[in-house]
């Protein structure tokens, strides 16, 4: 009920009943207020915006989704059923049972965001009054360190999937395109998957990729990583085009039975090849990325470009990749040093 309503119903605002009387001229409707909406329609309504307003990639909003869903499942056990309803208590209640059944401190990290993030839309939205979600705090996610394969290891893994290409089987031909261009360029798997034909300039070894936000750049890669991919388009791509049912969209990377390569296959790839290496960590396509911006520090480069070729909007973000060098320095030192 607002402000109007209820100085009509208890009498206790001339300016309330006068306001609800020309609101309810002409129609000779008594004033009646807006619903509110469900907490339901209210997350739906955020994540519309961080896709369309915000221009936020898929997999981020997959991510805000997941959360809140299990966010609006809790708040709903509790009779929360709006928006308004979402304390501060019961935001810290949320987070505390997850820690309680043992979810990575990451997870509950990145939970706690999601949760700030809705509550912050709704706040300036005008969905709520205040932002519950400014006082949440979660742990810290662990500082483990990205996974990143060796030079060596990288080595064995593209001559191996050279010999396979070299029977010109199409999809070890892409296999090893899509291998070659995720180390060789340190692009994101959403990127690689929304890559077309036309993005890829073979002349000058760019290629043109959407990142996080919807922003463009333009990423170098090398010569192997060109050959793979001519090798690709020559004599791989035609043939699982002909395997596809619908018309050619030109996506630069195919699935098995034609249609463009999505995440899920990008994965299912590295995943494969990934599998049987030593070393903790997840065993995506990531992996590369994480691979060739440590390899780059480690060659001497500079960390600002470092920072442009990966498309990242903080510095911060990038530093990450100098703790790798460094982890892996004294690693190299422990195990040499005589006196270490």
């Amino acid at each position: 009920m607002d402000d109007t309503t209820e100085g009509l119903a208890e009498g206790h605002s001339v300016h309330g009943a006068r306001d609800a009387a020309v609101a309810g001229a002409g129609a000779g409707l008594p004033h009646t207020p807006s619903p509110v909406p469900s907490l339901d329609a209210s997350v739906h309504a955020f994540l519309e915006h961080a896709r369309h307003a915000r221009g936020l990639s898929e997999q981020t909003v997959r991510a805000y989704a997941n959360d809140l869903e299990q966010l609006v499942t809790f708040a709903r056990a509790r009779g929360a059923g709006h928006a308004a309803d979402l304390g501060i208590e019961l935001l810290r209640d949320w987070l505390w049972e997850a820690d309680q059944r043992g979810l990575a401190r990451s997870t509950i990290a990145r939970r706690s965001s999601s949760a700030r993030a809705f509550t912050r839309w709704a706040s300036e939205s005008g969905v709520v009054s205040t932002d519950p979600g400014a006082r949440l705090r979660a742990p810290k996610g662990g500082s483990h360190l990205p996974r990143v394969v060796t030079a060596d290891q990288v080595r064995v893994l593209l001559d191996g999937l050279a010999a396979r290409a070299a029977t010109d089987d199409p999809v070890a031909l892409r296999d090893l395109a899509v291998v070659e261009l995720l180390y060789a360029a340190a692009i994101r798997v959403s990127e690689l998957v929304g890559i077309d034909v036309a993005d890829v300039d073979r002349a000058r070894l760019t290629v043109r990729v959407l990142g996080k936000g919807g922003k463009e750049r333009v990423v170098p890669f090398g010569v192997p990583a060109r050959d793979a991919v001519e090798r690709w388009l020559a004599q791989g791509r035609p043939v699982l085009v002909e395997r596809g049912t619908g018309p050619d969209d030109g996506a630069l990377f195919l699935a098995d039975r034609g249609g463009r390569l999505g995440v899920r296959g990008a994965y299912r790839i590295v995943a494969r090849l990934l599998q049987d290496l030593p070393g903790d960590g997840p065993s995506g396509p990531h992996t590369f990325r994480h691979t060739a911006a440590t390899h780059l520090l480690d060659g001497g480069a500079d960390l600002r470009a470092v920072q442009e070729l990966l498309g990242h909007a903080s510095l911060g973000t990038t530093q990450i990749y100098t703790h790798v060098s460094s982890a892996r320095l004294r690693e190299v030192y422990r195990t040499a040093h005589p006196r270490a």
